[in-house]
């Protein structure tokens, strides 16, 4: 299986046995999880703090920054970060693997409180459109600069078109963080895919969490000027199949490198990097210049970083 080259990923929750939603980070283990990322084929990405207690997303965002600036290695591949809640929806499926008791509606204060950690690095924060009442949150991000997606979601689609209005320009791992079965018709994919004025759109390619012919389907509907891969990477990613105790969950992952929780009722993230995905867009007949817009070009674009 021959490694992308130039990556550039949007979504990294961790990889090589360390996690960035851990209390345990430190200088080393960064470092090394920075290392391994880096041989994967990935030169940048977003650091990314998911749902958790506001207090520990404050101290873990606190934390990444300040052991980025003492490494330069960090420094060079850590482009920002990108906070995926906690203002995300608090039903079954559209929650996905985040913790209830961490979800909550959008409000400036907690916003606030988590932007000021980043210290001028959150790039991009992912919200649902319909726990963010007038949308007041998603317009302040947008006004700082911050890229604004929506994610984990079942905004209706007057709700998308009002979160478009106030500075919504992304969608986050479209086809995950939502349930097994939804309404046929009126769903989150078929809305997000109608939404031409939705600037870009992330999508998973670790064959697992899309089946390859979503995948696909998806990348024809959207065009490939729209999509963005990500790999979801968690801690994880580079250990290979087997059985894991991570920061106090178990993590099953099998010879397709998914990451499942032990029941298989939801799986965790991705045990692919992104530079290993290459095998799933290559199996829907997509070239490498297309492969490289996707993986390096157009999420470089998406941060500002190529015009």
């Amino acid at each position: 299986m021959a490694r992308l080259a130039e990556c550039f990923d949007l979504q990294v929750n961790g990889a090589a046995g360390v996690s960035f939603n851990g209390d345990a980070l430190t200088a080393d283990s960064l470092h090394s999880c920075c290392e391994a990322i880096a041989a994967s084929g990935t030169e940048g990405f977003l650091a990314t703090i998911i749902t958790a207690d506001l207090d520990a997303m404050v101290a873990r965002i606190r934390r990444l920054v300040e052991l980025r600036r003492q490494d330069p290695l960090a420094r060079a591949m850590i482009a920002g970060l990108h906070i995926e809640g906690p203002f995300i929806s608090p039903v079954d499926g559209y929650r996905g693997a985040h913790p209830l008791p961490a979800v909550r509606p959008a409000d400036l204060a907690a916003a606030g409180r988590l932007i000021d950690a980043g210290d001028g690095l959150v790039s991009l924060f992912t919200l649902a459109p319909e726990q963010d009442a007038g949308q007041a949150v998603t317009r302040w991000l947008a006004d700082q600069g911050i890229l604004v997606a929506a994610g984990h979601t079942d905004a209706d689609l007057d709700t998308l078109h009002a979160a478009v209005d106030a500075g919504l320009s992304v969608f986050t791992h479209l086809g995950n963080g939502c349930p097994a079965q939804m309404p046929r018709h009126d769903n989150i994919l078929q809305r997000v895919l109608s939404l031409d004025s939705l600037r870009w759109v992330t999508l998973i390619a670790d064959g697992v969490h899309l089946p390859p012919f979503v995948l696909g389907n998806c990348l024809r509907t959207l065009g490939l000027d729209r999509a963005v891969i990500v790999s979801d990477a968690m801690q994880a990613a580079g250990l290979g199949p087997g059985r894991y105790t991570l920061h106090g969950f178990d993590v099953l992952v099998g010879d397709d490198l998914a990451a499942w929780a032990p029941d298989r009722s939801h799986l965790l993230g991705s045990a692919r990097l992104l530079g290993d995905c290459g095998d799933t867009l290559r199996s829907i007949g997509l070239s490498d210049t297309a492969i490289g817009q996707l993986t390096a070009v157009n999420p470089r674009r998406a941060m500002g970083l190529l015009s």
